[in-house]
């Protein structure tokens, strides 16, 4: 396995992407990873090549790659620690919502760094196959996003303590559910979907007529990712079975 970063152009600027490739030859199907609020560090990147094990070219995008480099606002190493202070502070964690947080959300900014993405994917002579994702907290939301985004070039979409799917904003991701044409699932933690939400997101992908699975996790928020306080070894465990049944479905066709 080999682990290596590059810098994808963009519309907005060049971004840093981690690229995890399997042991052998190839050439493999592909999965984008979406990381959480704490961004690209160690933590993410066990995880990309955790899944990179199983046969995978994993690509993880800097989905603040507009944005200045999080130790600056975090004012020291980047870990989920130092977040949590973050969230605490009511100017830090505005100044975070709207400098990294909702423009690496945005559809048309999505569209833009997914896009380069993909067209690095696809001119790689090592590719074969179909791309899907998966994501953490807010990479959940991304990843949901994208599949709204680009339609069939997205073979599986993975969530995993996603945040935001149901929202009363008319950019909530269940609200555009009718272009997405990969498989969805769905690994909510505790609290992460209550019922309403979820009733409100089933209606829409089933309205949709979009295949998917939701499984709830009895997990906190975070269980997947093991530098929070709250990983859980068990969850994660089950959501890496979780990933290699939904990619193995859907990727090698």
């Amino acid at each position: 396995m080999t682990t290596s970063t590059i810098q994808l152009a963009t519309p907005d600027g060049p971004c840093t992407t981690e690229v995890v490739t399997p042991e052998g030859r190839g050439p493999w199907p592909a999965v984008i990873v979406f990381f959480d609020a704490g961004g690209l560090r160690p933590a993410q990147t066990r995880i990309a090549e955790r899944i990179a094990k199983d046969g995978y070219l994993v690509l993880q995008p800097d989905l603040f790659h507009r944005s200045p480099p999080v130790s600056t606002l975090l004012g020291g190493p980047v870990t989920l620690a130092a977040f949590a202070k973050v969230f605490q502070d009511p100017d830090l964690r505005a100044k975070f919502m709207a400098g990294y947080y909702l423009p690496a959300l945005a559809y048309e900014n999505l569209a833009k760094t997914v896009g380069a993405v993909l067209e690095h994917i696809v001119g790689r002579p090592d590719f074969r196959g179909r791309v899907g994702t998966t994501g953490y907290c807010m990479g959940g939301n991304a990843s949901v996003r994208t599949a709204t985004i680009f339609g069939d070039r997205i073979a599986a979409t993975a969530a995993f303590h996603p945040g935001g799917l149901v929202t009363d904003q008319p950019d909530s991701p269940h609200t555009r559910a009718k272009a997405i044409k990969s498989y969805v699932y769905l690994g909510p933690a505790i609290g992460d979907l209550p019922p309403e939400a979820e009733a409100k997101l089933r209606a829409a992908l089933d309205t949709a007529h979009v295949r998917y699975e939701i499984e709830h996790y009895e997990a906190k928020h975070g269980y997947a990712v093991d530098d929070a306080e709250v990983y859980d070894p068990h969850a994660a465990e089950r959501h890496y079975a979780a990933l290699a049944k939904l990619y193995g479905k859907t990727l090698n066709g």
